[in-house]
């Protein structure tokens, strides 16, 4: 791990960390999901293992927290090509996350009503609740064009040359998969990590002068800490 005086090193290892990091606790907080793991009918599953809910929830919501670091990462290798694109891009992404990391409190919701009231009424006065506008175009849709930001910031990544073509399309795929689509948490999940893995390894093997764009035309002198400016005579 870098010194925290290093800006270079310490923010490429904090982007490259949480890309591999996320994805791990996803899968973790997707597993525990009893909703999730069970599929079918859900109805009163988070009213019977509250704690289970809370574990999930919190490490569901730490995996979007923790995208944010590699987000702004992966908008920093952006330098040269497609870089309105990436903006742009990158900026989805964040607003997503962020929404995504406020939906998991909802879990608790469900699982609080579901044990206080019968549980098909617990479930309803929840759903009317996430079905008002506000939680709608506030928080779900956002998130979900979030998604579509990280897999578009991807794709910007690659053009750029700094990620591979197919890693966007496995964490859409992964996530979508997850949370969408019947393919598993277990094949969701490893989608995710396989993508967003990867970028976060290709920033942990750079140097601190490829993390800085300086690899073709301001190398970082011998023997001085990176970030700092060589004094010369």
């Amino acid at each position: 791990m870098p010194s925290l005086s290093n800006p270079l090193g310490f923010r490429r290892w904090a982007a490259g960390v949480c890309l591999i990091v996320a994805p791990l606790l996803y899968i973790a907080g997707a597993v525990v999901d009893p909703a999730l793991r069970q599929g079918g009918d859900t109805t009163g599953v988070y009213g019977r293992y509250p704690e289970q809910v809370s574990v999930s929830a919190s490490l569901l919501h730490w995996s979007w927290v923790l995208m944010i670091p590699g987000i702004i990462g992966m908008i920093h290798l952006i330098r040269h090509r497609g870089v309105v694109f990436g903006h742009l891009a990158g900026g989805l992404a964040l607003l997503g996350v962020v929404n995504f990391s406020g939906l998991m409190l909802g879990d608790f919701f469900y699982s609080r009503l579901e044990r206080a009231l019968p549980p098909a009424q617990g479930e309803m006065l929840a759903e009317q609740a996430f079905a008002d506008p506000g939680a709608t175009f506030g928080f779900q849709i956002p998130g979900f064009l979030g998604l579509l930001g990280l897999f578009l910031l991807g794709l910007a990544l690659a053009y750029a040359g700094h990620g591979p073509w197919w890693a966007p399309f496995a964490i859409i795929a992964g996530v979508f998969g997850t949370l969408v689509f019947p393919i598993g948490t277990a094949v969701g999940g490893l989608l995710y990590l396989a993508g967003s893995g990867v970028i976060g390894l290709r920033m942990l093997r750079m140097t601190d002068a490829e993390w800085a764009g300086r690899e073709a035309d301001q190398p970082v002198a011998a023997g001085v800490p990176s970030g700092n400016r060589a004094t010369t005579r």
